[in-house]
């Protein structure tokens, strides 16, 4: 069993999808839009160049992603996509890249469970925690 997260943004997805692939060095696989599909009956014109699917690899892992419709777009709360490293300096890098323009809630630092743990939303509204557990780790 695999589970993804599947991101919802407010007409920003296409920027978001491109931002996260350059600081995860993932690959965008999918980057559909509504234009020429069935679903662009049912967006308004200003609407059809908007996401309907998106899909990024970064190593093992898959996030998705669409914006939502006009009108059906709700802040998400309630979750955070956690970003779980086995190196200080990259997380260090990642979460220094997401905090442009992010709202930090907790500063990267050191933790009783992490050498490293901090979290934000970033400037496109999706909650992260960035993560590298004790458990396993071997300390820079």
């Amino acid at each position: 069993m695999q589970f993804n997260s599947y991101l919802l943004f407010n007409g920003d997805c296409e920027e978001a999808f491109k931002t996260y692939e350059k600081i995860f060095g993932g690959k965008i696989e999918m980057m559909l839009n509504h234009e020429g599909t069935p679903a662009s009956v049912q967006v308004p014109p200003e609407w059809q160049k908007k996401i309907l699917h998106a899909r990024i690899t970064i190593g093992n892992a898959v996030l998705m992603a669409s914006d939502a419709p006009p009108g059906r777009y709700a802040k998400p709360q309630g979750f955070s996509v956690n970003i779980g490293l086995t190196d200080i300096k990259e997380a260090e890098r990642i979460f220094g890249a997401l905090s442009e323009g992010a709202s930090v809630t907790m500063a990267l630092g050191e933790t009783f469970w992490a050498y490293r743990f901090g979290m934000l939303t970033d400037r496109f509204g999706i909650p992260w925690m960035v993560n590298v557990e004790r458990a396993g780790v071997q300390a820079a």
